[in-house]
């Protein structure tokens, strides 16, 4: 959770459809057409919890043919429990170093955050995140942002955590990675719900398609994604974590 974030329920009205909460968020228009949105509410998901569970509960009814749900990233990494505790990262003379260089950022904690930066370079080794951190910022001298998690690598982008400032305890000392093979999650949702699925990694700055369910597989990432350039879901305690689109006739 972002601290300098607004959650982005406060003083929306609560929706409900066969006991399922949802919030309506503004419409958008994407190649000529116009999209409803409804972010769907959920309890906070615990570690090792049944996704395609979830995507049943909260989901399938509100849920129309037609329909795009985006799911975060997190919600499925949570599930899958691809998960670190900060007790397991053994802070370095490097992570703490390099992390007073980082860039902050509004969409969250970033590398300035040494246990983080740290987990970086558990990750992937030092010598990748020494290159990586001295090309972006080199890059961002010239303007160019985002050079450091090009070279570390989409599984760097993703850890999501270690917020000592989060409204939910459990990420202060937890860190999230990214899903475990995303493809397969969003087919086997697909098989067992028939819910046309994108995987997400979101935040207020940057989108990114990690994975659709097979029946999405020829749609434009592009398209996909203007779909919820406003990050609907939010950056605060929303627990909004699905994002239900439906094209409006």
């Amino acid at each position: 959770m972002n601290p300098n974030a607004e959650n982005l329920n406060y003083g929306k009205p609560a929706e409900q459809v066969n006991g399922v909460t949802y919030f309506t968020r503004d419409d958008r228009t994407v190649d000529g057409k116009t999209y409803a949105c409804m972010a769907i509410q959920t309890h906070f998901v615990e570690r090792g919890e049944d996704y395609v569970e979830l995507v049943r509960r909260y989901v399938l009814p509100l849920w129309q043919e037609g329909d795009v749900v985006f799911s975060s990233e997190k919600v499925a990494a949570m599930c899958q429990d691809d998960t670190v505790q900060m007790s397991d990262v053994k802070l370095g003379f490097w992570a703490k170093f390099l992390s007073k260089f980082a860039t902050r950022t509004t969409a969250g904690i970033g590398m300035d955050e040494p246990y983080k930066l740290q987990l970086a370079i558990d990750m992937k080794g030092l010598p990748r995140i020494l290159w990586a951190s001295v090309c972006g910022a080199v890059c961002r001298l010239f303007g160019r942002r985002g050079v450091f998690y090009e070279i570390a690598g989409k599984d760097v982008a993703g850890i999501d955590g270690f917020y000592s400032h989060s409204s939910f305890e459990v990420y202060h000392t937890m860190a999230v990675l990214m899903p475990s093979n995303p493809d397969a999650l969003c087919k086997k949702v697909y098989d067992q719900t028939g819910v046309s699925t994108v995987l997400v990694d979101a935040n207020d700055i940057n989108q990114e398609l990690l994975a659709t369910s097979p029946d999405l597989a020829d749609r434009d990432p592009k398209s996909l994604l203007d779909l919820i350039r406003d990050n609907p879901a939010g950056q605060d305690d929303e627990l909004t974590p699905f994002i239900l689109i439906r094209e409006k006739k």
